[in-house]
């Protein structure tokens, strides 16, 4: 491991990266962060008026285009929604027409598609991990600060 790596290092990856996104008010100004645990490379940015949704969506998605297609990934996520939309639900929403279970039209759609295709385009390794948010994981709370702080400066 680096001297920059931050949290815990699981061998076999060539990027572990910790996303996070954040809203004040929902809707509301918002920022999103990733956080590479290996080399402790980090991003972030953010929107004046958006939902905490669309930065978790945005914070994975930056993550997936700044990895590339070959690397082995293990992605750290503390939304629940974004793991269960790219690695469930969207692939049937797709094939739906990008309708729900209820016929309703997806949220967000434009986002999910994109990132779908970024995720099915990958020919690495990749993994996604459940992290519980606001829970001590260093990645994690690094990423959630980002995040918070470009949601800051945007109100």
């Amino acid at each position: 491991m680096g001297q920059n790596s931050i949290g815990n290092i699981v061998p076999g990856y060539d990027y572990i990266i910790a996303t996070d996104g954040s809203c004040s008010g929902n809707p509301g100004p918002g920022g999103w962060a990733w956080v590479e645990q290996i080399s402790g490379v980090y991003r972030s940015g953010g929107s004046t008026h958006t939902t905490n949704n669309i930065m978790e969506l945005t914070a994975f998605m930056r993550a997936l285009e700044y990895v590339g297609t070959e690397a082995d990934v293990l992605f750290r996520v503390d939304s629940s929604y974004v793991i269960n939309s790219i690695t469930k639900w969207a692939p049937t929403w797709r094939a739906k027409g990008w309708k729900k279970s209820d016929g309703k039209p997806v949220l967000n759609q434009e986002l999910i598609a994109y990132i779908l295709d970024l995720y099915e385009a990958r020919t690495g390794k990749t993994d996604v991990e459940w992290v519980r948010g606001h829970n001590g994981d260093a990645a994690n709370e690094l990423a959630d600060q980002l995040a918070v702080a470009q949601t800051t400066v945007r109100k």
